[in-house]
Formats: C-alpha cells, structure tokens, sequence
C-alpha cells in the first residue's frame, strides 16, 4: 500500500504546517533548484512528514515548484517549509544561472533593460 500524499492526505489547513507564517526568512522564487544536504539525509526524517516527503524528493535536484506539485500542497506551504529546511541546514538551493539563491546576486542589468525594451515596444 502507497502512502498518500497532498491534498488527499491532508488533514489540517496548510497554515497549521507552516506555524500560520506565510514567508519564510529565506526567499525562495519559483524556479529555485532545491537538493539534500547531507545533514538533510541524516536528520530529515525526524521532522514530520511533509518534510520528510520534501527530503525524499531533494535527493536529485527538483525545482519548488515541482515540490509543490508532487505533494500536492501549496506552493505558498512549501516555499516556507523549504525556506525552514534551507535555514536549518538540511537543504542546498541553487537559482538555474548556477549562482547560489543566498547569495543575493541580481540580474543582469543589461538583460533587464532588453526585457524593458521589448515591454515597451508591444
């Protein structure tokens, strides 16, 4: 017999899960490249289930948003859960540029000017 997951598992509204915090103090965009750390691999089974599931599915590279697909939960519930697990130590998270989420890096201003540009000519 599977475990269920998501929504049908669900029992208690998301915001019971996340401590009723809708941001997590690490900010997490939708594209974000999370993988298990090895303090992950060994000490993410004692934190419940859903990040047990978040832990299980870190261990190849996975974007939140398909975290947040593959459980079934709200992506607002794991972008805090993962932000926890990123403060914690359990999880690594890399932006698809390869620079680390954490490092604060911003885009390119050259880029953001052609975005600009193309914006203003549609």
């Amino acid at each position: 017999m599977t475990e269920p997951t998501g929504i049908d598992r669900l029992r208690v509204r998301p915001y019971a899960l996340t401590g009723g915090r809708v941001r997590s103090t690490t900010e997490l965009a939708l594209e974000t490249i999370v993988i298990l750390t090895d303090r992950g691999a060994t000490h993410g089974e004692e934190r419940g289930p859903e990040r047990r599931n978040i832990c299980r599915l870190c261990e190849e590279p996975i974007s939140i948003i398909e975290i947040s697909a593959r459980l079934g939960l709200p992506l607002g519930v794991i972008r805090v859960l993962v932000g926890d697990m990123v403060t914690d130590g359990l999880l690594n998270t890399h932006r698809l540029d390869g620079t680390s989420a954490e490092s604060g890096s911003r885009p390119d201003q050259r880029l953001l000017e052609r975005v600009l540009h193309g914006l203003q000519t549609i």
